[in-house]
């Protein structure tokens, strides 16, 4: 008979701000598509499996966007181009940036599974690309039918599979194929705007039943040990170039700012504080445990490659991963009142990355005998607790029907297995602390020493050390500078402190620095590049400051083809 098993997952939802603050306007529309399809679909498959456990984290700069719009559906004011366009009744008379946003927009998706299928969708894929080479002046010979078809297709294309199962509407358009009237449209659009409204009343509901915990990150997911001081970047990577301007002015606060705007932004939306914090792309540092401590948070996690960073730096040799890594660890010093926990690099990459080719049975099958081998490898007396953390969001347009087949089984494997119990990192903290519940859990671990780094190589270099990055974090030091003198100087009044204040914190998001390197593809890298400038120079125009010329200037390229278009990363 199996060993006993603790599994933790965490899913991350996260997007970062795609706002133009300067006009409203959505840029990107990453935020709507991915409520549409995979929001949904992980609520729906909780709901199907209700005896599965997961912690879900919700990043409050992605909510904040959903309930965005939520408005707009509600009051038809609009906002996001696409959606503009999916809803105009005539698609006739479409200027070329509206074409062109049509054209370069709606092939952007996983083409095996999301457009290869739907023959009317291929049909305009193949026309696209045979009227690429001629530009703008080929795409003149598409009617507005073939931009009501493919918009159509597009969103289509990004129903969730729970959402096709669910609605009729999906089904009957899909098997129309060609011809979308503007009722049709507009049917579509209401159905989006229907979806995306339940999203944060489902998890919620979710966690009140007790069957999901919903954790938080720093309000605009920032990277927060190189904002608190840069030099920690060094703790796993010695040799590292850093940015001429070495040191974040205030870091410290700003840190402090975000995770502070992220537990009130948690209360106010679910009705609960959260008991732990992931931390953005799982980076920590010991400086920054102290700052989520501090706020009397009971757990946070990162990478096994931390783990193993911070274990060698104490002095130690690496026993085999059985003997270290499924345990919850307590850092000495400020932090030590929370547990830390790190989660299986190999087990959540095969989900992330490897899956996805896999039938969906036998990658389930195959996961929960991974999970039987290590509950057999650990040491004597202990129970493991293994930890599988990763993007809730980007990896199933890579399964075969958005991993509807894969959860289906994994979940229902995993509600019925006799030795292998899912729960919550909260709900394993509460059993830790009780005298009851401690007797059949792994073993704490000490950490006398905790080496700053991500859940990505164990270290920051995704984010700091190439050339552009380090450009991309001049100009937000110099932009701070900036930002400190003009709040210094009492000339902006409350409500214009207030949305300076939220703009600062839009550009200290992780999510620039990542896009930013020529392993990444170019057109992922220059829409980022675009939007931080954009983000950058609204911040500016707060302070009432002139913008620099050098905003004008993109600070990469790409060009890479980056695994799942570079959205995600192994962590090794």
């Amino acid at each position: 008979m199996s060993r006993p098993l603790e599994l933790v997952f965490l899913w991350h939802m996260h997007q970062p701000d795609y706002r133009d603050h300067s006009s409203g306007e959505f840029l990107l529309p990453w935020v709507y598509l991915h409520a549409l399809k995979d929001y949904s679909d992980m609520a729906y498959h909780l709901e199907q499996h209700p005896q599965v456990r997961v912690t879900v984290n919700y990043v409050p700069v992605l909510l904040d966007q959903l309930e965005d719009y939520v408005q707009q559906f509600a009051t038809g004011q609009i906002r996001d181009t696409l959606l503009r366009l999916l809803v105009r009744e005539n698609l006739n008379d479409l200027d070329e940036p509206e074409r062109d946003l049509v054209l370069t927009s709606c092939f952007r998706s996983n083409h095996h599974n999301m457009v290869a299928p739907y023959p009317a969708y291929k049909r305009m894929s193949e026309l696209y690309k045979l009227l690429e080479p001629g530009g703008s002046a080929g795409f003149d010979y598409l009617s507005g039918t073939y931009f009501s078809d493919l918009l159509t297709w597009y969103h289509l294309a990004w129903c969730g599979e729970s959402v096709r199962r669910e609605h009729d509407l999906v089904i009957r358009l899909m098997s129309k194929h060609e011809g979308f009237s503007y009722t049709d449209r507009k049917g579509l659009f209401d159905l989006i705007g229907q979806v995306i409204a339940g999203i944060i009343p489902r998890y919620r509901k979710l966690a009140e039943t007790g069957q999901i915990e919903l954790s938080t990150t720093p309000h605009y997911h920032p990277l927060a040990p190189l904002l608190m001081d840069m030099n920690s970047a060094k703790e796993a990577m010695p040799e590292v170039s850093l940015p001429q301007s070495q040191c974040y002015s205030g870091g410290k606060s700003r840190v402090e700012a975000h995770v502070f705007s992220a537990i009130k932004s948690h209360e106010k939306r679910f009705g609960a504080t959260p008991g732990g914090i992931w931390p953005a792309e799982g980076a920590v540092s010991a400086s920054f445990l102290e700052v989520l401590a501090a706020q009397k948070c009971r757990w946070s996690a990162s990478g096994e490659g931390v783990l193993a960073n911070s274990l060698l730096a104490a002095g130690g040799h690496m026993p085999d991963r059985a003997h270290f890594l499924y345990r919850p660890y307590r850092v000495q010093g400020a932090a030590s009142s929370m547990c830390c926990f790190f989660r299986d690099d190999r087990l959540s990459d095969l989900i992330g990355f490897e899956y996805s080719r896999w039938n969906g049975k036998d990658a389930a099958l195959h996961f929960v005998t991974q999970l039987e081998s290590i509950a057999e490898l650990a040491p004597a007396g202990e129970t493991p607790v293994v930890s599988v953390i990763l993007d809730g969001e980007n990896a199933w347009e890579y399964y075969p029907y958005n991993g509807y087949h894969f959860f289906t089984d994994l979940y229902s494997t995993l509600q019925l297995h006799s030795t292998i119990r899912t729960t919550t990192f909260c709900g394993y903290v509460d059993r830790l602390d009780s005298v009851e519940g401690s007797g059949d859990l792994a073993r704490e671990g000490e950490l006398h020493r905790l080496v700053a780094g991500s859940w990505v190589y164990g270290n920051f270099s995704t984010w700091i050390g190439s050339p552009d990055k380090n450009r991309a974090w001049d100009l937000l030091c110099i932009a701070k500078q900036s930002y400190d003198m003009v709040m210094a100087s009492g000339l902006l009044n409350e409500v214009e402190r207030r949305d300076a204040e939220k703009q600062l914190a839009s550009c200290e998001s992780s999510d620039w620095f990542w896009w930013f390197g020529d392993y990444n593809p170019g057109h992922a890298v220059s829409s980022f590049d675009r939007l931080y400038r954009i983000n950058l120079m609204h911040l500016y125009r707060c302070l009432k400051l002139p913008v620099p010329a050098s905003l004008d200037v993109s600070i990469s390229q790409g060009g890479g083809s980056a695994e799942t278009g570079g959205t995600m990363r192994r962590a090794s």
